[in-house]
């Protein structure tokens, strides 16, 4: 699979009206349609690996990938973190921002940029911003891919117990710690099927570690509470319009795949694949299956039509 170039992949930056700088990378042709990338909780944009990325640019998009809000090189707020306790009673400070903030954060880039419209993919708790894009803003959105994502009902997309605990064991705070956190919970949630690629997956962990303009543990404990104050999302994802594709995995115990479920229940003509042994991670074997699936679902709404045709 080809990678990108050092050129393609630069860190570049653009700082917004509300105050944040987001850094994003614009791979491939500047000519080809745009896909909006949105990584997940505590990921920064190189969590989408250069193959899925390649993968995408081969197939003529451009593609644009953006650090949130409290990862990577974008801004980490200046507000204090919410406590262990505060997260796991779901109560969020009165000064927590919510996923609508972050999704302003992607529609900033792509003002920037001079892009109108674009095909968002997100996944994870980027699912839930790209969904909240495609809910308020309809017009910048051609079509949305949500992945292993939910709808912040509260009966649906539960992690297991053995992931929450996991998720509460206490935050690296060293490059070498950060790496062994990230094995240790990726081994966990990556799915029966598919196991991950401990080198590789070291050298993400390890990167993100060396990008992050702030301190990790914080960002993602603030990221977690805005996922918390946005609360059920349901009837909003039920405004949305654009042609919208749902995948997950069946074996995922970080958002259990009831949340895949709830949210095709909620898009009105979404689509469903839902993949076999796939966990909450997209594994190497997995880049080109996942990358059809996301290409062929736009090019079809690019040729007029509103749906993916699964094949």
């Amino acid at each position: 699979m080809p990678e990108t170039s050092d050129a393609e992949s630069a860190d570049t930056y653009t700082t917004l009206p509300s105050g944040m700088t987001i850094c994003f990378r614009d791979h491939g042709n500047k000519a080809g349609p745009v896909m909006l990338l949105i990584a997940g909780l505590g990921e920064d944009l190189t969590f989408w690996t250069d193959p899925f990325v390649g993968s995408l640019v081969t197939r003529g998009f451009r593609v644009v990938a953006i650090d949130n809000r409290d990862a990577g090189q974008s801004t980490f707020v200046a507000t204090p973190p919410p406590g262990l306790w505060r997260q796991i009673a779901a109560r969020p400070r009165g000064d927590a921002y919510a996923l609508a903030d972050m999704a302003q954060d992607g529609i900033g880039v792509l003002d920037h940029l001079g892009i109108s419209r674009v095909h968002l993919v997100g996944r994870s708790m980027g699912g839930m911003i790209a969904q909240t894009i495609a809910a308020t803003a309809p017009e910048r959105v051609m079509s949305l891919t949500s992945l292993y994502s939910t709808t912040g009902a509260k009966k649906v997309g539960r992690p297991t117990l053995s992931t929450i605990r996991l998720l509460a064991a206490p935050p690296a705070r060293s490059r070498t710690a950060a790496v062994r956190a990230h094995l240790r919970l990726t081994r966990h949630i990556a799915g029966t099927d598919h196991p991950i690629d401990d080198a590789a997956e070291a050298a993400v962990a390890a990167r993100g570690w060396d990008r992050s303009s702030g301190e990790p543990a914080a960002g993602t404990a603030r990221q977690i509470q805005a996922i918390q104050r946005s609360g059920d999302r349901t009837a909003e994802l039920s405004r949305i319009t654009a042609p919208t594709l749902v995948i997950n995995g069946d074996r995922d115990p970080l958002v259990d795949p009831s949340g895949g479920a709830a949210t095709v229940r909620a898009i009105r003509s979404a689509q469903h694949v839902v993949i076999p042994g796939m966990g909450h991670h997209i594994p190497e074997a997995l880049v080109d299956p996942i990358t059809t699936y996301i290409s062929q679902h736009a090019n079809r709404v690019g040729e007029g039509g509103n749906h993916v045709r699964i094949s």
